[in-house]
């Protein structure tokens, strides 16, 4: 089997101080990669800092053989996006892969969740993997080369009182497909993971703070995501675009995909009624296609007017 290393590769990963941050980082730093370990070390729900969960795992990956370095930036401030990739350039000279796994929760539905729950999704998750990647992006371009990957949620699934998260982790994933396009050009990829572990921020607040700080149960550790994401940020991954689950022992593949639906006869005479006799046809999976990109996706809708 061929053995994946990243030797003379630079990885960012953001949120890196714990959980499934900590299995990337270490992952890639076992592998070869040089790691700064990004985390601002605050609580899940975004608040606070703390230097110490950074400088931890950055010292574990040195200790293990590997070379890394720690870096405390807000990745949701243009500057803090900034400062991370620059460290990067500064400590080893390119940037190579940016890992955008920062994040924090809120739980909360309507009518309790208001504008600042959802705003402080948007900051981190989106805010925060737009500013590593715009920094990112004149580098990979001047190169060549580049793997990003974002994170995404099976919370965008739907789930009682997650509406900021899934929000957020939604947005992300339109974000992806869109740079996707755009980096095809200069080498540059772009996945995203839909971590399934435990770690704290998985815990709602009804379990209680002690539910919240057990030990992840068998087959739910954060490293059995690591492998995914490791593979994702190799240079033989071709992949672009794509949604893909990783946890449990098990590695998987969401996507995106458009039914054949219902072409109208007489498009100018369309009618509430023929949409609701039609609903089962526009409903009917069983021809449906994925879409590569938005323009894939218009050849396939508008292609009975050809």
């Amino acid at each position: 089997m061929t053995k994946y290393t990243f030797d003379g590769r630079v990885a960012v990963v953001t949120g890196a101080g714990r959980g499934i941050g900590r299995a990337y980082a270490r992952l890639l730093g076992e592998r070869g990669a040089n790691v700064v370990v990004n985390d601002l070390g605050g609580t899940k729900e975004g608040d606070g800092t703390d230097p110490e969960p950074a400088h931890s795992v950055a010292d574990e990956i040195v200790k293990a053989g590997g070379k890394a370095i720690p870096e405390t930036s807000d990745v949701s401030t243009v500057d803090g996006g900034s400062a991370l990739i620059d460290a990067a350039i500064s400590e080893f000279g390119r940037i190579d892969i940016v890992v955008n796994n920062a994040g924090n929760i809120r739980w909360g539905g309507l009518p309790d969740a208001d504008a600042d729950n959802l705003q402080s999704h948007l900051a981190v998750h989106v805010g925060g993997s737009f500013n590593t990647t715009r920094a990112a992006w004149p580098h990979m371009v001047e190169q060549g080369y580049g793997r990003i990957v974002m994170t995404t949620s099976t919370g965008t699934f739907g789930l009682v009182d997650n509406l900021g998260y899934a929000t957020a982790k939604a947005a992300v994933i339109g974000m992806t497909r869109s740079l996707t396009v755009a980096g095809a050009a200069h080498g540059i990829k772009i996945n995203l993971i839909a971590p399934n572990a435990w770690t704290r921020m998985g815990a709602h607040p009804s379990d209680g703070l002690e539910m919240a700080r057990q030990p992840p149960p068998k087959q739910m550790e954060p490293e059995l995501v690591a492998p995914m994401v490791a593979f994702l940020a190799h240079e033989a991954c071709n992949a672009s675009g794509e949604i893909y689950l990783a946890g449990a022992g098990r590695f998987a593949r969401i996507f995106l995909a458009v039914t054949p639906g219902y072409v109208s006869p007489q498009p100018e005479r369309s009618s509430i009624e023929e949409v609701a006799e039609n609903w089962e046809s526009i409903n009917d999976e069983a021809d449906y296609y994925v879409p590569a990109d938005l323009m894939d996706w218009a050849g396939h809708y508008m292609a009975h007017l050809a």
